[in-house]
């Protein structure tokens, strides 16, 4: 009794809060990014805005500054809002380790890998509270609260169990803009059949229709958006076009095939590194190489297979959800045996976390956190062994370069950050790269053998004078004394990427329209 007066109390207090959730027909159709939109336009009008996602699936996630892992979009989410990032802004997120199974993250803790049936029964069900509360505590705290859907609110499988779609439209009360992809086609049809599929209650929560990724004249379009307000009744609230430059970090891996696809064409020129990274099939993290893309003397490519490798200027292993099954693809797949032949021609191998691991002589996983691999040789490079825990480490990071040799000896003593997240426990021998402390402890991290080195940062190339430095040793290794080209630090890049998106989202939405269907009254922005 007494948490549903909580719950009441709560509700009468936040109702003063406006609300927009954005939901989509489908994946991937743009509501990460449209949301992050909406909390930098709020932002930039001087509001308090935070953003809010109930349950997110993905491999790409972060650590807070308390230790919490959330999904990368609600941390995107929250530097565009101008926010800390908080794990009640994504107080469930699953992090597949198969393709029946995920790990389960509750407010930044894991509580184990579940199957997808399991988790979509009882469990589920007994994460509503949680998912509830946090809500309003948000609801409570700010201003506004932009909130993201998953997937689709129309999947009638999963709506009896549902706390990310309509369930939460309808806990906040909050005025709805569905998103259709206009460039995949159908969009029209997936409108329509996705507000046919609602119940008649959730259905009137549905405010407005956002057509995005559009291409062409949008005279030719008005036809089909006069049919769309004439069938449903529902306006269209905007048509954003087509844009793919914003330098914003991305959630899930399923956008490196388009973005290697446009990268490789237009950068690749003799005149630019070649930097490889194996594409795992449970790769996680993928975000710690974007600084890369936005060299412009660096050619960023990812490779499933040894053909594909070539000779490249080094190789970088990454993050992976599940080691032992990355590790197995990478010895099945050829490609364990041309690292090697790379290394033993002295080219510069890397391993981040997960990679780092699969560097050392072995991995254990004798609990089975991640799957039924109970043990794997590694590359064998470094002198390593890794035995899997069922707690996570999960911490940002700080410190100094403390390494000697190859080109940390150019920036011995700069100051670093990053974040960890693994459940491997490394023991090695040799000096370490870097001296960390986080949550009030100093140790050692990272081994270098000859070309190859490694380390549990994620986050680390962020690290601007150490990416530098990297690159122009790279340089160096084919006999050109090359200073890297002065790019913007990230955290300038990513400040000026917020900003373009929110003009590019502000002048494609009716924005009166949208400030009208939340309660915002008008004079109260900028």
């Amino acid at each position: 009794m007494s948490g549903d007066k909580t719950s009441k109390t709560a509700k009468q207090g936040s109702m003063q809060t406006a609300r927009l959730m954005i939901q989509g027909t489908s994946s991937n159709v743009g509501k990460s990014v449209l949301a992050a939109a909406f909390c930098r336009i709020f932002y930039q009008e001087g509001y308090q805005v935070a953003p809010f996602k109930a349950q997110n699936m993905a491999l790409n996630s972060f650590i807070t500054r308390s230790g919490g892992e959330m999904g990368r979009a609600q941390v995107v989410q929250a530097q565009a809002a101008g926010l800390e990032p908080d794990v009640r802004m994504n107080p469930v997120l699953l992090k597949p380790t198969g393709h029946t199974g995920s790990q389960v993250i509750i407010l930044g803790k894991s509580q184990g890998t579940l199957s997808a049936l399991k988790y979509h029964g009882e469990y589920q069900r007994r994460t509503w509270p949680i998912v509830e509360k946090a809500l309003h505590e948000l609801l409570e705290e700010n201003e506004i609260v932009v909130i993201e859907g998953a997937g689709s609110p129309a999947e009638v499988n999963l709506k009896q169990n549902d706390i990310v779609n309509m369930r939460v439209a309808m806990e906040a009360q909050a005025p709805v803009l569905l998103v259709a992809d206009i460039d995949r086609g159908g969009a029209l049809a997936s409108v329509v059949g996705t507000l046919e599929l609602l119940e008649p209650e959730e259905r009137q929560l549905v405010k407005g229709i956002v057509m995005n990724k559009f291409r062409g004249d949008i005279k030719l379009l008005q036809p089909a958006l006069d049919f769309l307000e004439e069938r449903t009744g529902i306006p269209v609230v905007g048509v954003v076009p087509f844009y793919d430059q914003f330098k914003i970090p991305e959630e899930d891996s399923v956008v490196l095939e388009e973005q290697y696809s446009k990268h490789h064409k237009e950068k690749s020129r003799a005149d630019t590194l070649d930097v490889v990274v194996i594409r795992l099939p449970y790769l996680s993290n993928f975000t710690d190489f974007d600084p890369f893309e936005d060299e412009p003397d660096v050619n960023l490519r990812y490779v499933r297979e040894v053909a594909e490798v070539g000779q490249p200027d080094c190789v970088i292993l990454p993050g992976s959800k599940n080691t032992l099954s990355d590790l197995r693809f990478v010895w099945d797949s050829g490609l364990g045996e041309k690292i090697l032949e790379l290394w033993q021609e002295n080219v510069p191998i890397i391993g981040i976390c997960g990679g780092y691991q699969m560097l050392g002589k072995v991995v254990r996983d004798p609990l089975g956190t991640e799957s039924d691999l109970v043990e794997m040789n590694g590359l064998g490079i470094l002198p390593m062994e890794t035995e899997f825990a069922f707690d996570k480490h999960t911490v940002q990071s700080q410190g100094k370069v403390i390494g000697t040799e190859l080109f940390f000896q150019r920036c011995q003593g700069t100051e670093i950050t990053g974040y960890e997240i693994h459940m491997g426990r490394s023991r090695g021998e040799g000096q370490p790269l870097f001296a960390i402390e986080a949550q009030e402890e100093t140790y050692g991290d990272g081994l270098l053998v000859g070309s190859a080195f490694g380390t549990y940062l994620h986050g680390i190339f962020d690290n601007d004078p150490l990416r530098t430095a990297f690159l122009e040793w790279l340089w160096e290794r084919r006999g050109i004394q090359r200073p890297v080209g002065k790019t913007t630090s990230q955290a300038a890049i990513r400040e000026q990427a917020f900003n373009e998106l929110a003009e590019w989202v502000r002048n494609s939405m009716d924005m009166e329209k949208v400030r009208s269907i939340m309660g915002l009254q008008k004079g109260s922005w900028s």
